[in-house]
């Protein structure tokens, strides 16, 4: 799903909009501000949270808390000391709202906040996707100071300055769970990554950072590939008993607003036309362009209830005549899991980080494929982590990310030496195969853990001790 203007990792509903045209979802560049900075302290405020009925400690978040810590070696590190000290976790999300509820339990006592929207609420948006991702690592690295920042929605350059911020609060790690798909090419390339590139360092520095993201949910509404002409200029989605399929049909899962995005270099050319399948109407039609070094096309649009759409793709310039495809806030047809990682997770300098199940096998949503010959994602992480203040665990890749941000805390902690590329190295050891269940392209170097013996006692059946 889509929240008002930002693409998500982590499906949440949003306000009905009512949008029936086609929309260009280049990104807007301007001069970034730098609005509320706050060092917010548990009890300086308490603010009631929209979803507060859902403020529920069940009685089995514990156990499989305990469990799931113990299977990463979690536990052994922290009966050692080293518990994150010393290390600041940056959290780049839009859903913080009541987060100073959760201040002393969920959260640190003390936290550092600041808002890069142009209204300088953090918690404008009614989400507490933020919260859970902080909470995630909270738990894994108790004693690692916590930064929360979010942006203005579609301004990657606001984007850029929160991550420019929690730099210069010194912040090592950075974890993202939220996906910006035109943001990039869809292949780790365009002027934001490059400037995420300067920010962050070339990693074989001491003070370089290391960014973390989700992989995405995008795998079974995504499709890539080069673009086959069908005869009347359209790209054909699948060929097979003699009949070429040019048009891919969009289902919606609701009422909430559906965005056609598609990705690709900037010097190639595309066009999406979106049409109702039902009434035949059309709903809008645009052509890619370059939007920070990259090109892309968006056609947003409210649903209506009962109505299926059909997009059609057109080639108006070419170049390497590959694109990336993905719908949010509903199903594709014709799709393919492979490539299907977005920005900020396709990029080389970003660990990406899938989602697996208790199997080790990767969950049918989580974003996969090798990028520019590379490993992506790098890693995969169990899904849900059990929420200690509410009923429902934390899923999605948005919960998998946080989990390797908070277990490369840990071990900076211990080797405060290290650099990013030492850490990854160290990260790439440690993490167990998954190939019994799921190919490499799918879980990379695979089940994020610690180095430590004590994960033999309670493995799952797939893990070899």
């Amino acid at each position: 799903m889509r929240g008002a203007r930002t693409r998500w990792g982590f499906l949440v509903p949003v306000p009905a909009i009512l949008v029936c045209a086609a929309i260009v979802s280049a990104p807007r560049l301007s001069h970034p501000v730098a609005p509320s900075a706050a060092v917010v302290r548990a009890g300086s405020e308490r603010a009631a949270t929209p979803d507060a009925s859902q403020f529920v400690t069940t009685a089995d978040a514990q156990p499989q808390r305990s469990e799931l810590l113990e299977q990463m070696g979690v536990r052994a590190w922290h009966a050692r000391g080293w518990r994150g000290r010393g290390l600041k976790v940056a959290v780049l999300d839009s859903g913080f709202s009541g987060y100073r509820t959760h201040l002393g339990e969920a959260l640190p006592r003390t936290v550092k906040t600041h808002s890069f929207r142009f209204d300088g609420n953090l918690e404008a948006k009614d989400s507490q996707h933020g919260i859970l991702c902080a909470e995630v690592i909270h738990t894994l690295a108790p004693e690692a100071e916590i930064l929360l920042a979010n942006w203005e929605p579609e301004h990657p350059d606001q984007f850029l300055a929160a991550v420019r911020w929690a730099r210069q609060e010194g912040a090592q790690i950075l974890s993202c769970s939220i996906i910006m798909p035109t943001w990039s090419d869809c292949e780790g390339h365009g002027r934001i990554h490059e400037e995420l590139i300067r920010l962050l360092g070339p990693g074989d520095r001491a003070g370089d950072a290391l960014f973390v993201a989700s992989a995405g949910n995008t795998a079974q509404r995504h499709w890539s590939g080069p673009f086959q002409d069908g005869g009347d200029g359209c790209h054909v989605w699948k060929s097979g008993d003699d009949a070429a399929f040019t048009e891919n049909a969009i289902h919606p899962w609701g009422s909430e607003r559906v965005s056609v995005e598609l990705c690709c270099p900037a010097r190639d050319g595309f066009e999406v036309v979106v049409s109702d399948a039902t009434s035949r109407r059309l709903i809008g039609r645009t052509r890619s362009a370059d939007g920070a070094g990259a090109g892309s096309a968006v056609v947003a649009f409210m649903p209506k209830p009962g109505h299926d759409y059909r997009v059609h793709v057109r080639q108006v310039r070419k170049a390497s005549g590959r694109f990336h495809l993905v719908v949010l806030g509903g199903s594709l047809r014709y799709a393919s899991c492979s490539g299907s990682i977005p920005f900020p997770g396709d990029g080389p300098e970003i660990l990406a980080v899938g989602a697996v199940d208790r199997t080790g096998r990767r969950l049918s949503y989580s974003s996969c494929g090798r990028k520019n010959g590379g490993t992506k994602p790098e890693f995969v992480a169990m899904v849900p982590f059990p929420s200690g203040w509410r009923s429902r665990p934390f899923a999605g890749t948005s919960a998998a990310a946080p989990q390797v941000a908070a277990l490369a805390a840990l071990m900076w902690s211990r080797h405060a030496e290290w650099n990013p590329r030492q850490l990854r190295d160290a990260l790439n050891k440690a993490a167990h195969p998954c190939s019994r269940n799921s190919p490499v392209w799918q879980t990379g170097h695979g089940l994020i853990r610690l180095p430590t013996a004590s994960v033999a006692t309670l493995q799952p059946a797939w893990m070899d001790p």
